[in-house]
């Protein structure tokens, strides 16, 4: 008698994090499904180098996961790799996740609990970051948390019908070559085909606390041009997710304001301190919450600056009113 089959795919696009993804891996040989519920996992080998091959062959001959890994020859982009991973999967409902996310044991089993409950919705888990990696936290790192429905619907925690992803033809990866953004676009369309999107609070995954130095972060700040088109696509999602209906940080609005601050002839001083002032007293606030302090004031303005400068390159590209 064949197996039965699996009930979700965990889909997974990796590219040279081994270490990263050696975690995840080991988070979802500890996921309980409820009953019989069986899952599969699907790793896509985005054009990595010979450490992840390894690493992967390993899982594979242990023989704990119901594994499958589809390799790429070169990379091009998560949107890539996770179209490659969900029509690849055999099960009805598609998980996906990062490789540099950990899940909760209980991470599918509220999922497909949510899935169940609303038939044809899309399920958005909550993202917190690593407490492991918490002490990691500084001017130059990275992390993630998602912790209400929307709008961005990130994809390091998200399930979808499969019926829904062929019937949107997935994500759309000529217009998005790296990361960021794909996963809103996707999203979008589906809600704009009538979808309900569904947020189910219990199904858990931990984002990585990363060190990006201070180079690798200002180069993050820069990547974020192509992500701007989803606005142009999305209406709906300028009016839920923009500051204001323009800006897409906060801190860009109070730093557009610094920038007209030094515009204005000197003999303005009030003004041009009334426009300053909110943005001075955001850095300070922000060396305080993720370190630095004051001295980690002129880096975190540069970071701005760097990330307003991408999101300008969007807004001139796809002709979309965002700062």
């Amino acid at each position: 008698m064949s197996p039965a089959p699996p009930e979700v795919s965990v889909v997974v696009a990796t590219h040279d994090r081994p270490r990263r993804l050696a975690g995840l891996l080991a988070s979802l040989r500890a996921q309980r499904p409820p009953g019989e519920s069986g899952f599969e996992v699907i790793v896509v080998d985005d054009g990595s180098g010979p450490a992840t091959r390894d690493l992967l062959e390993h899982e594979a001959a242990q023989g704990a996961l119901d594994l499958r890994v589809v390799t790429r020859a070169r990379s091009e982009g998560p949107a890539a790799a996770r179209n490659d991973g969900w029509r690849a999967a055999c099960a009805p409902l598609v998980a996906f996740t990062d490789d540099d996310c950990v899940a909760d044991p209980g991470w599918l089993a509220a999922g497909l609990r949510a899935a169940r409950e609303h038939p044809g919705a899309f399920v958005q888990g909550r993202t917190e970051p690593n407490p492991d990696e918490l002490e990691r936290r500084g001017p130059f790192s990275r992390t993630l948390r998602v912790t209400r429905l929307g709008p961005f619907y990130q994809t390091c925690n998200i399930l979808y019908p499969r019926t829904l992803l062929e019937e949107l033809g997935g994500f759309d990866a000529p217009a998005y070559s790296g990361p960021g953004g794909e996963d809103t676009d996707l999203a979008w369309r589906a809600i704009e085909r009538g979808c309900e999107p569904v947020y189910a609070p219990d199904a858990l995954v931990f984002h990585a606390v990363a060190d990006l130095g201070p180079v690798g972060k200002l180069r993050v700040a820069a990547r974020w041009t192509e992500t701007m088109s989803a606005f142009a696509r999305h209406p709906r999602l300028r009016r839920v997710a923009l500051h204001r209906r323009v800006f897409w940080k906060g801190s860009h609005y109070l730093l557009v304001r610094a920038l007209l601050a030094l515009l204005l002839p000197r003999r303005w001083h009030a003004v041009r301190r009334w426009l300053a002032r909110p943005y001075l007293w955001h850095l300070g606030h922000r060396g305080r919450l993720e370190g630095g302090g004051l001295l980690a004031a002129p880096y975190f303005a540069v970071h701005d600056l760097v990330e307003l400068t991408a999101v300008l390159r969007g807004a001139v590209r796809y002709r979309v009113l965002v700062l």
